[in-house]
């Protein structure tokens, strides 16, 4: 499109003839206001100079003002659309540029061809950035010395003009719409800037729908208590809770049966008070006793503590047989008393471990701390099955608490330990670097079962028994003879007398020289009696178990874990009367 070089707004049918008429005005001649300047004798705009921005109040031709820049070139509608802005434009913080705006900051009773006053310092002026739909105070960059046209000024609102008087905006009768040419690109972008909004704006909205239903449930686990008192001791048949703490302590010389007592009635009397969100006698810092997220305190017994209680011993609590896999640590094994401390949150076991072995400390010497993990609470349903950090599940074939199967193979019924259980604690180190090496099939054959579901290799849920019996087509066993759950089951399904209720933990400590983990399982199980139900299953993963190759027992206890008490009394009474 061909660009013009003079004002062609002019229309020549307006003016008569003569020196200034027809034969002067129109396309590529002068404009009506150049003309009447001519004939009224007044020197040509050219003639006047130009004032540039820096001088203050010369005269001369206004620069802004661009309603007389006649010999300004005219702009295409390309031009004129990069100007003028939509509406949508100026929400996003855009001036809009309309020529109509240029006239509303003239000083008052002034036009363009006279001289104006000072200009306003550069550092006083101030920018309009506000909505062009609002009405209200407004303040716009003033044109000059922040006089309106006759003291007024017109100011676009939207489509329509409003105008100031005293400072009061009031909107125009009559409306001007402006029009505006988008761009493709405009267009696009525009479009992109809204989806990329309405998406930031709805997702903000689920967080906010999401967030306090989040923090509610983390209030209510942190409020959670377990009942301390009751026929069995809390921490067995409890639902695993994320953390854990193992404490194996030594009698000190000249503990008698007096001294137990004394001890077992503190101990049990700082755990009531704990485990319901209450501090412990002389508790230094009660604060952090009131979250007891699920606290637990288990105690157990070894076989010195009941000697020196004067009880008869159970045949199965002593040291477990040697096996051939044992590599066992005196740091890691036996010891004459355990706590079992477990809760939803770390600090909550810190501060109960702390509390109970301060008052132990004149009765007994810590022997070994072993710290356990778990998956956060609330972070796979109630129920599922834990996994070790091989990826396994682990502990699919356990009882259910509460039915006769859970009972039978978990509660004593035998003398003081009535309503007791007996407890292994073994330290099992993992070699997980070994363990990546290996390939996933490789990984399911060792098992015995599916790494993604714990179903068995032939087939089926997680809790469906293997068919041993299953082959391939090239006549191997499905489930090997060496796997994991092949040995611990047995060629049948496990009798009564050889099932166990596993509720283990995870740990993972400071890596020693090059290794790049350290890490493993700390197995414990609950049985009645231990060299019944225990002992065979162990015999067997001991003779032939594939897993043996990436896994090392460091650490082994047994441990007696009395009755529960009733309000008043303390864990232990059975047995020290």
């Amino acid at each position: 499109m061909r660009r013009r070089s003079f004002c062609e707004c002019a229309r020549p049918d307006r003016f008569g003839p003569g020196p200034f008429g027809r034969d002067l005005v129109g396309p590529g001649r002068l404009c009506r206001d150049r003309v009447r300047r001519l004939g009224q004798g007044r020197p040509d705009r050219d003639d006047r100079g130009v004032r540039d921005h820096r001088q203050q109040g010369a005269a001369g031709r206004h620069a802004r003002c661009r309603e007389h820049r006649c010999r300004a070139p005219r702009r295409t509608p390309r031009d004129r659309g990069r100007l003028l802005r939509s509406a949508g434009d100026a929400r996003q913080g855009r001036r809009l540029h309309d020529p109509r705006r240029r006239l509303a900051h003239a000083p008052a009773g002034r036009g363009p061809h006279h001289a104006h006053g000072p200009r306003r310092p550069a550092q006083g002026r101030r920018r309009r950035h506000r909505h062009a739909d609002v009405l209200g105070p407004l303040d716009p960059r003033p044109h000059r010395a922040g006089q309106g046209l006759l003291g007024r000024e017109r100011v676009l609102c939207g489509n329509s003009f409003a105008v100031r008087r005293g400072g009061a905006l009031t909107r125009s009768v009559a409306a001007a719409p402006v029009r505006s040419r988008q761009s493709r690109r405009q267009f696009l972008i525009g479009g992109a800037a809204a989806g990329v909004g309405a998406a930031a704006a709805l997702g903000t909205v689920r967080a906010l729908d999401h967030a306090p239903a989040s923090q509610a449930e983390a209030a209510l686990n942190g409020g959670h208590t377990v009942p301390f008192f009751g026929e069995h001791q809390a921490g067995v048949d409890t639902s695993p809770q994320a953390h854990a703490a193992f404490v194996g302590l030594d009698l000190r010389d000249g503990v008698d049966r007096d001294g137990l007592r004394r001890m077992m009635r503190l101990l049990s009397d700082d755990a009531a008070r704990l485990t319901q969100g209450a501090p412990a006698l002389a508790d230094t810092e009660p604060e952090l006793a009131v979250v007891p997220a699920g606290l637990t305190v288990t105690f157990g017994v070894g076989p010195r503590f009941v000697q020196r209680a004067g009880g008869q011993t159970p045949a199965w609590l002593r040291p477990l047989p040697a096996f051939g896999i044992d590599r066992l640590r005196p740091e890691f094994s036996d010891g004459d008393l355990l706590l079992q401390i477990a809760a939803d949150d770390p600090v909550t076991v810190a501060h109960a471990s702390r509390m109970l072995l301060k008052d132990a400390r004149s009765f007994a010497a810590v022997r070994w701390v072993q710290r356990g993990f778990r998956r956060a609470y609330g972070s796979t349903p109630a129920g599922t099955t834990m996994r070790n950090l091989f990826g396994q599940v682990d502990g699919t074939a356990n009882p259910v608490p509460g039915t006769p199967d859970f009972d039978e193979a978990v509660w004593s019924g035998q003398g003081w330990l009535a309503g007791g259980t007996g407890a292994v604690v073994r330290r099992i180190h993992m070699d997980l670097d070994g363990w990546d090496a290996l390939d996933p099939t490789g990984k399911e054959a060792s098992v015995g079962r599916r790494l993604a579901d714990g179903a068995p290799l032939t087939g089926g849920s997680e809790h469906d028994e293997p068919d041993f019996s299953a082959t391939t087509p090239l006549g191997f066993p499905v489930i090997a003879d060496y796997s994991h759950v092949r040995r611990a089951r047995g060629e049948q399904p496990a009798a009564p007398s050889e099932r166990i209720f596993r509720r283990g933990y995870n740990y993972d400590d400071t890596p020693v020289g090059d290794d790049v983990s350290n890490s493993g399982l700390l197995f414990v199980s609950f049985q009645a009696d231990v060299d019944r139900q225990f002992v065979p299953i162990q015999r067997r993963l001991d003779e032939l178990d594939l897993l043996n190759r990436w896994t090392t027992p460091i650490g082994s206890a047994v441990f007696a874990i009395p009755p529960g008490c009733r309000e008043g009394g303390y864990i232990g009474e059975t047995l020290l009367g």
